[in-house]
């Protein structure tokens, strides 16, 4: 078969009910078309949210969301279906980044590093099996670090986006929870679309009602300056069509080569052990839904996730990641075909060479980006307790309780470890590594606690027999 034949089922008409289309299926190109489209709304509120709060540029992240789907579909043969937006798992450490002093060319050498280093890691799935990655990230260190990485983000909403505005924030957020939970099926999965469009609403009628509001904006020197909450003269100026352009806030052109620090690249790697976890989930969620044996594909997945993260970083693009959004859409309609998602990368790639669109993304009020960012912020961190449910990780055992306790504090709380004079590990880097090294030394003690707590002396010391059959060892 053809990687570029998709086979026309159910009359190339709409499936009855119960029906599936597979990946290397496809509809009627208009109803295919249609689904791209569907496709592009699903992924377009996170897609350009996270490269705004990385100080990136939306536009070129959509542009080469459009262009990394291409490459992830094409390295995988048209057999895992999947569009691959923004990650929010470099955000953490891109913050870090800016902290410290670096602009964004050393967030973008840094994400590129990163990339290359999970496109290694693609390979070694690949051609070595996925036994070795479980091994040294079981799911009690991966929902850890995925922990960290998502609570180590409270202080960038608390200082940057919640003071600029805090009542839309707090209207934006609670419109985004509702949305997300009571809304019907596909209306949920777009949660994050429709907030943004909600926002952005009350935040023009609260300039009409109210008018400007005094707060400190990230480009004004920590003073309280008035400002419109929507402003849109960069977005009368821009033109309609174009590549793009222009200046970054920190001074760096939008589009632009990386730059390498040692320094930088340790914060951000962390975030390659979350992109493996979460690759890896979302590669056996499709499989699930399409009945398909995903597993030789796996490397190739994560392989190409990583490619397309380093292709986007070397021209100041956003890192990407397979998105859970998407997979929702799948579930929704039954219809896995790769053939939708070439239309809906078509259609991000036509959105970044639009430089006024840009300009109405980049104009997001910051009370708006407050709202958004409280939950998706939140949800990153609880992804990592969804892993340790998902896989029984068992909090009794102190190879889990304890092995991972200080990682995690390190990480969220940004706790500093001066190595030199000129290099400190920090923060996410810091967490990362305490979690990883605390949790294997332990690895086989011998003392275990049950779920009341008791201590239970292993087999070095009582008898083992004593220990509950019921208890799980470290996960």
């Amino acid at each position: 078969m053809s990687m570029f034949k998709w086979d026309v089922v159910y009359d190339g008409k709409t499936p009855p009910p119960g029906a599936a289309v597979g990946p290397m299926e496809r509809l009627s190109w208009g109803r295919t078309a249609g689904l791209g489209a569907q496709h592009v709304v699903a992924m377009f509120g996170a897609t350009f949210v996270f490269p705004i709060v990385m100080g990136l540029d939306a536009n070129l992240a959509i542009m080469f969301s459009g262009i990394c789907t291409i490459l992830f579909l094409l390295i995988c043969n048209n057999r895992v279906p999947s569009y691959l937006g923004t990650s929010a798992s470099f955000v953490a450490g891109v913050a870090a980044i800016r902290a410290q002093g670096g602009d964004s060319a050393d967030v973008t050498g840094a994400i590129m590093v990163a990339g290359i280093v999970l496109a290694l890691v693609g390979l070694l799935v690949h051609f070595g099996g996925s036994r070795l990655i479980h091994r040294i990230l079981p799911p009690a260190v991966t929902g850890a670090v995925v922990m960290l990485i998502g609570f180590n983000l409270a202080p960038v909403v608390a200082g940057v986006y919640w003071p600029q505005d805090q009542w839309i924030a707090l209207l934006t957020a609670a419109f985004m929870v509702a949305a997300a939970v009571l809304l019907p099926g596909f209306w949920s999965r777009i949660a994050v679309f429709l907030a943004l469009i909600f926002g952005y609403v009350i935040s023009w009628v609260a300039d009409g009602l109210f008018g400007q509001i005094t707060s400190v904006l990230p480009t004004s020197n920590g003073e309280a300056v008035p400002h419109d909450r929507v402003s849109w003269a960069n977005v009368e100026a821009a033109d309609w069509i174009g590549f793009p352009s222009g200046t970054l806030a920190d001074g760096v052109d939008a589009v632009h080569g990386p730059s390498f620090s040692l320094t930088f690249i340790l914060l951000v790697l962390p975030g390659v052990i979350a992109l493996i976890a979460e690759n890896t989930g979302h590669v056996k969620a499709v499989a699930e839904m399409t009945g398909d044996d995903l597993d030789p594909y796996m490397g190739r997945a994560i392989g190409a996730d990583g490619l397309a993260t380093a292709l986007a970083s070397a021209f100041g693009g956003s890192p990407t990641t397979t998105y859970a959004e998407n997979i929702g859409v799948m579930g929704a309609t039954r219809v896995y075909s790769t053939a939708a998602y070439y239309f809906a990368a078509g259609v991000a790639i036509l959105l970044g060479l639009c430089p006024k669109f840009g300009q109405v993304v980049n104009a997001t009020p910051g009370g708006v980006l407050g709202g958004i960012t409280i939950v998706l912020y939140g949800m990153i961190g609880l992804v990592g307790a969804k892993i340790w449910v998902e896989n029984g990780v068992d909090f009794g055992n102190p190879r889990n309780l304890v092995g991972l306790a200080a990682g995690i504090i390190a990480g969220i709380g940004g706790v500093t470890l001066e190595v030199t004079d000129d290099f400190e590990l920090g923060g996410i880097a810091l967490g990362t590594i305490l979690v990883i090294v605390f949790f294997h030394m332990v690895k086989g003690g011998t003392h275990d606690v049950d779920r009341s707590g008791a201590l239970i002396v292993g087999p070095s010391g009582a008898d083992s027999s004593e220990r509950p059959t019921s208890h799980r060892e470290g996960q």
